[in-house]
């Protein structure tokens, strides 16, 4: 599994120019899930999306507070594209899992998020639909994580 993980200001999904989830202060969280992933590896992304210290804390001191501490939201969108290696100048996806697996995965997955952290803070896409993603990353801070 691969996740971009952006802190932001805010976020939201529109699908056909309709807003479906949006958030504040948190993270927005890019998710792409392989052929080979199993739950261990999802139990690691959620372990560490959720424990990333990536906010200040209430001193001020840099990088000392997770999600979960400042208690904001987060935005989970699936993005198979995440698994592409380059063939020349194409992309190509056949490390990607298959649609009809990837989405009870990926269901899974928010499940265990939403096991751990307050469910009503986490939101999501639709599931394979082409998607518009409006991020205002704060800082700006990306970080990368492969289980």
């Amino acid at each position: 599994m691969k996740a971009i993980i952006q802190r932001v200001t805010k976020a939201s999904v529109s699908v056909d120019n309709e807003i479906i989830s949006s958030i504040g202060k948190g993270v927005c969280v890019l998710i792409g899930i392989s052929e080979q992933d199993t739950k261990k590896d999802s139990e690691y992304l959620v372990r560490k999306i959720l424990n990333l210290r990536i906010f200040d804390d209430e001193n001020g001191k840099r990088w000392n507070k997770n999600v979960m501490d400042k208690e904001f939201e987060i935005l989970s969108v699936s993005q198979f594209t995440l698994m592409s290696i380059l063939k020349g100048n194409k992309p190509d996806f056949h490390k990607a899992m298959a649609p009809e697996r990837s989405e009870e995965f990926y269901n899974d997955f928010l499940s265990q998020m939403k096991a751990v952290y307050d469910p009503s803070k986490i939101k999501d896409g639709i599931f394979g639909a082409s998607m518009q993603v409006n991020i205002v990353n704060d800082g700006p801070v990306t970080i990368t994580l492969s289980s």
